[in-house]
């Protein structure tokens, strides 16, 4: 049997990363999905670590050959998306596959994957707190940024559609939650 996929979808700034990164620690049996991506690498990022770093017309000629299970134009210009090679990589394995990924990707893996897949929201405290996070990173131009509260705004609408929406308002007590709905899932 294949194994199972566990979604975790949010807005940029509201906590997923931190929030997988923790589940990793604790589940053995998980394995992280890298997405793929047509951006440039950011501070410490490094190739086939945080993402496969791809030219834009690489990672098109990937599409067209239907060698990603999702993708998206997150950003203007900039593509993400997952390798159907990562999850069989982590699924050959014998491990579970753990996702830190768009709404909209979230989303279409759930649909794709539907009772084998668990899907989890991260919904910040508030759109305020959002944009603050995101301006203490430091790392987007004015611009850049502009751009990521937009979509984030947009994103918040869409947490109904998910299995399970996870407040993110003390990121231990969302950390200890994550944890819960991680391991019913794999009981399944």
């Amino acid at each position: 049997m294949k194994g199972k996929l566990i979604i975790f979808s949010a807005p940029s700034g509201a906590g997923k990363t931190t929030i997988v990164r923790h589940l990793l620690g604790k589940f053995p049996e998980l394995r992280f999905s890298i997405s793929a991506t047509t951006r440039a690498p950011r501070g410490e990022e490094k190739d086939q670590r945080d993402y496969y770093f791809i030219p834009k017309e690489e990672f098109l000629h990937k599409v067209a050959r239907q060698e990603f299970i999702e993708f998206e134009e997150v950003y203007n210009g900039t593509f993400y998306g997952t390798l159907r090679s990562e999850i069989d990589r982590i699924w050959d394995t014998g491990k579970h596959v753990v996702f830190d990924i768009d709404v909209e990707g979230g989303l279409r893996l759930k649909r794709k994957f539907g009772e084998q897949a668990l899907a989890i929201f991260v919904q910040p405290p508030s759109l305020d707190v959002l944009i603050e996070r995101l301006k203490g990173r430091g790392t987007d131009s004015p611009e850049k940024l502009e751009e990521r509260i937009v979509k984030a705004a947009k994103e918040l609408l869409y947490a109904d559609k998910f299995d399970y929406v996870l407040k993110n308002n003390e990121l231990e007590i969302a950390c200890a939650e994550a944890e819960q709905l991680v391991a019913d899932f794999l009981a399944k």
